[in-house]
Formats: structure tokens, C-alpha cells, sequence
């Protein structure tokens, strides 16, 4: 995905959650991104701010946005949570703060940047930074099925080289025996037989763990292990619903 386009899924919603770390702690706080080029995405706050501190300090920060279409959770008849259709965008990067003469240069070539000299002009602290290298994902998702045969489709993107992790488990083939334990509990469809052996799906799954929790082989990798006896509890659990 280019920056534009990242840019303009953020946008749908305006404005989004920015997620910095204070003194080894978690902080986060609404913003919103103004525009981008080819050096990233850009976005400003003021330099007297904590947000701003923390900035400077790890040169990092992470962004997510929601799109709902509409509607709030409700209860179905099964006493479980119905969502409407939506997605998310997150990304998470390296951080750069841009001087108030490279802004306007490139205010001189490009309009989309002179909103935000304007915004230095009538508030002197204020400043602006670049994402300049990140990755993430958009996680769209259609829990109960109403315009597609499955729940999620994940798009994972990245820029200027930053690693992106594949999206799902994964099945160790040599290890699977085909018993088709995974493929019946996976509520997400995203387990398919190839080769005769079990394959995941990556863009289709979420990762929940019910394929890891019934592998009579411990043939799926997750992206994090649980405990041998939380897994026996989720077998348990599982094979009283399935089998």
C-alpha cells in the first residue's frame, strides 16, 4: 500500500488514537494525521505537550482507527455479541520531527502542507512529525457473514522496509496427520486441506487459538504459547462443542 492510500483509510474516520510510551507506561490520546508524501505521513502536536516529550524520547509511535458501519453490539438470541461490519487500521513506527523550514519548502511544492505552516504561524509551539517508516495492518471484518463467506480478511502493508510478521497461524506440515480437528473448530474458515495436509489461511484468521487448542500433535504454531494446562481447559471446552 502506498502512503496515500494508507492515509486515506485513517482519513474515513478523521480522527484515531495515537499510543506513545510515558515512563514505561502505556499513554494514548486523539489526533489525527493531515496529509502525506512520499517521505511518510505526517501529523502535529505542540512542544510544551507530553505527547510531544514522549515523541523525542522514543522516536516511536503507534495509530489506530475504527470504521463501523453503522449500529451498536447487541445481544442475538445465543446470548452472544452481534457486530456490525467494519474495519480497523493500525500501524505502528519510526518517528521524525520536521523543522519549520523544511515545511515550508515543502509548502512551496505541494498545497497539502500549508495548512500546517498556517498552524505554526498561529501557534508558535506547535510543530509537526513524520511517520517515516512503520507497518501495519487493516483487519476488516464481517462477523456474522453479511456481505462475505468470511468473518475477516487482514491486509498487512509496511514502508520503507520495516519487516511486516505474516498474519495467522501456521500448521508444521511434517507434523500434521490430517485428522481435520482444526478445520472443524476454525469458526473463521480459514483452514483448507492442500496436499493432504491442513494449511491456514493467513488473511482469513484471527488468530483465537481453537485450531492450537484441539492439534492432537501440537502441529500449529501460534504466535504465543499458553500453558499445558490452559490448553487441556480449551481442548475440554472445544471438543464438548465439536466432537
Amino acid at each position: 500500500m502506498t502512503n496515500k492510500e494508507v492515509f486515506e483509510h485513517f482519513e474515513k474516520l478523521h480522527s484515531y488514537s495515537f499510543a506513545t510510551i510515558d515512563d514505561g507506561y502505556p499513554e494514548v490520546r486523539i489526533a489525527h494525521f493531515i496529509t502525506y508524501d512520499d517521505d511518510g505521513i505526517y501529523f502535529q502536536t505542540m512542544r510544551v505537550k507530553p505527547f510531544y516529550k514522549q515523541l523525542k524520547d522514543t522516536k516511536r509511535v503507534a495509530v489506530i482507527s475504527l470504521v463501523a458501519d453503522g449500529g451498536k453490539v447487541i445481544e442475538n438470541d445465543e446470548g452472544l455479541s452481534d457486530f456490525p461490519p467494519g474495519y480497523f487500521i493500525k500501524l505502528k513506527g519510526d518517528v521524525k520531527e520536521i523543522s519549520f523550514h523544511e515545511l515550508e519548502e515543502k509548502a512551496k511544492k505541494d498545497s497539502r502542507f500549508t495548512s500546517l505552516v498556517k498552524d505554526i504561524e498561529r501557534y508558535p509551539t506547535m510543530t509537526t512529525f513524520v511517520i517515516n517508516k512503520y507497518n501495519g495492518e487493516i483487519f476488516d471484518y464481517d462477523f456474522e457473514l453479511a456481505n462475505r463467506p468470511n468473518k475477516i480478511e487482514r491486509t498487512r502493508f509496511s514502508f520503507n522496509g520495516m519487516d511486516i510478521k505474516k498474519a495467522g497461524f501456521t500448521i508444521d506440515r511434517n507434523k500434521c496427520i490430517s485428522c481435520g480437528a482444526c478445520e472443524k473448530v476454525c469458526t473463521f474458515k480459514a483452514i483448507e486441506k492442500v496436499d493432504g495436509k491442513y494449511h491456514i489461511i493467513g488473511k482469513y484468521c484471527d488468530e483465537c487459538g481453537s485450531c492450537y487448542s484441539v492439534c492432537p500433535v501440537h502441529a500449529v504454531i501460534p504466535k504465543c504459547e499458553m500453558r499445558e494446562e490452559d490448553r487441556n481447559d480449551c481442548n475440554k471446552i472445544l471438543r464438548k462443542l465439536y466432537f
